[in-house]
């Protein structure tokens, strides 16, 4: 187990941004976790966890308390069963499960970060979230000082949401379990349109893992969205606002606003979601509201290549973030009378 003092934590986010931890442990076994968030709670000193970095966005002064970043390993793939270690890389773990021909993450190809975080956040896109794929989640119980096993109906999964997120400061993720398709080397059907069109293809269909694994890295390159430390759009913590979720008085207000702003011709993009609630697509409102890729004439600017990454250009701080992403929240508020919720995890600051 490593450990240093005052030690820089920007290095090990995506942003690239944040002061120094006056403590930093790197843990390499569920152990030395369990034992590091133990001796922390013990003494009542802040604890923060680091996992992969991809959603953290952390204050320009840094972090007063216990730094702890979890590095364990561990991969085990059986009959379809997949268990990865928290500290896995989230993206090389998927291309292994493509290479094994099984079904079920392959459009979750490319997401950075550590598999750690997937339940928490119950990471998705391309139409997969990990919810459909987890079977339980093995976590330490800070509350009773117990390591427990959540089955995934305990698990509390909704969009970008789940039981761990809810409780940020009980729960630490050590092991995730996945159950896998093996569907002859083919996908699971696609969900989504976007990926079927790119690969000629009809959304149901299944396509050749491979194939949906590289169209997925393809797309997500072309918005910026796979880390590239020669591209300063991949500098982000990926999507920084979810996409907001309206209940029907809501999006009717919603789109009378759209109609007063755009015409009457508009419609914006409407997903159901569930108990008569729509989601719409926060990049939509961000572009509609005026502010389109590049936006910003600072250090922190609206990436390039996706209205929906806020990047650092080089020279940015964390302030300097928080600035531009007040900007859009207030603009597409006063645009469309939405108010975007941020997806990264802020330490110390605050939006």
């Amino acid at each position: 187990m490593l450990e240093l003092h005052d030690a820089p934590l920007a290095p090990l986010t995506t942003f690239r941004l944040g002061g120094p931890a006056t403590r930093l442990v790197t843990a390499t076994t569920d152990d030395e976790v369990i034992a590091t968030v133990r001796e922390a709670d013990a003494a009542g000193t802040p604890l923060l966890l680091i996992g992969g970095g991809s959603n953290l966005v952390i204050g320009d002064k840094g972090f007063d308390g216990t730094a702890l970043r979890i590095a364990t390993a561990g991969f085990r793939l059986e009959d379809g069963e997949l268990e990865l270690a928290a500290g896995e890389v989230w993206t090389d773990a998927v291309a292994r499960t493509v290479e094994a021909g099984l079904a079920g993450v392959e459009c979750l190809s490319g997401i950075p970060g550590s598999a750690g975080a997937t339940p928490i956040q119950n990471v998705g896109a391309y139409g997969q979230e990990v919810s459909s794929t987890i079977t339980e989640v093995v976590a330490y119980d800070r509350r009773t000082g117990e390591t427990v096993t959540v089955p995934n109906a305990d698990c509390g999964f909704t969009y970008r949401h789940s039981r761990f997120k809810a409780a940020p400061d009980r729960y630490v993720v050590l092991r995730v379990r996945f159950r896998l398709e093996d569907a002859g080397g083919l996908s699971a059907p696609l969900r989504y349109a976007e990926t079927a069109r790119a690969l000629g293809a009809e959304v149901g269909d299944r396509v050749p893992l491979a194939a949906a694994r590289e169209t997925v890295l393809k797309l997500r390159a072309g918005k910026g969205m796979v880390l590239d430390p020669d591209d300063h759009d991949t500098w982000s913590a990926g999507s920084f606002f979810t996409n907001p979720i309206l209940s029907a008085a809501e999006y009717e207000t919603f789109l009378g606003r759209v109609r007063d702003r755009l015409g009457e011709d508009v419609t914006p993009p409407a997903y159901p979601a569930g108990d008569g609630h729509t989601k719409t697509s926060a990049a939509w409102l961000i572009d509609r509201a005026g502010f389109t890729k590049g936006y910003g004439s600072g250090p922190a600017r609206i990436s390039t290549k996706h209205t929906l990454a806020l990047t650092n250009r080089g020279e940015a701080t964390t302030e300097d973030l928080l600035a531009l992403a007040r900007e859009v929240v207030a603009g597409v508020r006063d645009a469309f009378g939405v108010t975007l919720v941020n997806e990264p995890v802020t330490v110390g600051v605050g939006l």
